[in-house]
């Protein structure tokens, strides 16, 4: 029977929010995605958080992760971040850069504030070309902070990775 793992980078919650409700789902076990050095999750400092962001990217920066991610130690990896200047943050980036995701298959799932993906599903498969890449759930960040329940219920059935069906993947 497959295993499965959320792993999630998230600043203001909604990431994580989204993250518990798949694990919860899917029975998957769970992990942050945590920074060496971590991000101010004041929400009056957006504008200070945007422009760092902004600089990471320019920068081609990879913030060094603290905790041990046992990406291999599963079969079916979710991996979920919110959405930063149109990509997702850097530190996935060094997630990708730190494991091998050959075999595994891959199923991102993300907050945004408009932009949808950004085109980061697509970037994943890049990362990671000898993975399989699953369809990914983008939700509105309002959406996660209130509660996504029904929307990541309908997608992980259109998946067929409720915890009953994972082991078909």
């Amino acid at each position: 029977m497959a295993k499965a793992f959320v792993t999630y980078f998230s600043v203001y919650g909604t990431a994580r929010k989204l993250a518990e409700e798949i694990a919860k789902q899917t029975q998957a076990d769970i992990m942050e995605i945590e920074p060496v050095v971590p991000y101010d999750s004041n929400r009056d400092n957006y504008d200070a958080l945007a422009r760092y962001a902004k600089k990471e990217h320019d920068e081609d920066m990879r913030p060094a992760i603290k905790n041990k991610i046992p990406v291999e130690d599963y079969d079916i990896i979710f991996i979920g971040y919110p959405m930063w200047w149109y990509t997702f943050p850097m530190i996935i980036y060094t997630l990708f850069d730190e494991h091998d995701f050959s075999g595994k298959t891959i199923i991102p799932f993300n907050t945004h504030m408009g932009s949808r993906d950004g085109g980061t599903y697509a970037t994943i498969k890049k990362l990671a070309p000898k993975a399989k890449v699953l369809e990914g759930l983008p939700i509105e960040m309002s959406d996660a902070e209130s509660g996504a329940s029904g929307a990541v219920k309908k997608w992980l059935e259109k998946l067929a990775v409720m915890a009953y069906d994972i082991s078909k993947l």
